[in-house]
């Protein structure tokens, strides 16, 4: 009862958020915003489930951060959903690597993973709204979270993207100018 209850309530707030995203009314409080809280607020809520796992999550952040441009909680909630999308797929009692760092006059967040990887055809696909990699076994997905964090990073003038192969696991990033 309480997974069910869980994944109707992790369903209904992502279609809260894809109703703001359809309708154009994306409710951004943009600030200027510390990237490393912005990592540690997404560590800290998925911490208890990457325990579950026994999965390790390596931080990597680059000293003197500029700050950017965000709305902080919306750009948490895509950190959080990039982290357990790690989790989730990521082998028991591996490691999943979180960053941030300066990439030129961008600040770059990115999540590794060590799973299974995605095959390359389904790159291309993977933040329409509803997809689900074939064969990825998830049934309490909706396919709609990266399509949530895709709206919510472009809507702040971000870019978001995937690099993945079969075997060797995926990296997630997103990256924002600095302020």
């Amino acid at each position: 009862i309480i997974d069910d209850a869980d994944r109707l309530l992790k369903i209904t707030g992502e279609l809260l958020n894809m109703s703001q995203v359809e309708t154009g009314n994306i409710q951004l409080k943009l600030q200027p915003a510390d990237p490393a809280v912005i990592v540690q607020q997404a560590i800290q809520a998925v911490t208890f489930q990457a325990q579950q796992r026994r999965i390790k999550v390596h931080t990597e952040l680059a000293q003197s951060l500029p700050y950017i441009q965000a709305d902080v909680e919306k750009t948490s909630w895509v950190l959080i959903n990039l982290l357990t999308n790690a989790i989730k797929y990521s082998p028991e009692g591996s490691e999943i690597e979180v960053a941030a760092f300066r990439n030129a006059d961008k600040v770059e967040f990115r999540v590794r993973d060590h799973g299974r990887g995605i095959d390359e055809k389904y790159l291309p696909r993977i933040f329409e709204r509803y997809f689900k990699v074939p064969g990825s076994h998830d049934r309490n997905g909706t396919g709609l979270g990266l399509s949530i964090s895709k709206e919510f990073i472009e809507a702040q003038g971000g870019r978001i993207w995937v690099d993945s192969r079969v075997g060797e696991g995926s990296s997630f990033g997103f990256t924002f100018s600095a302020a």
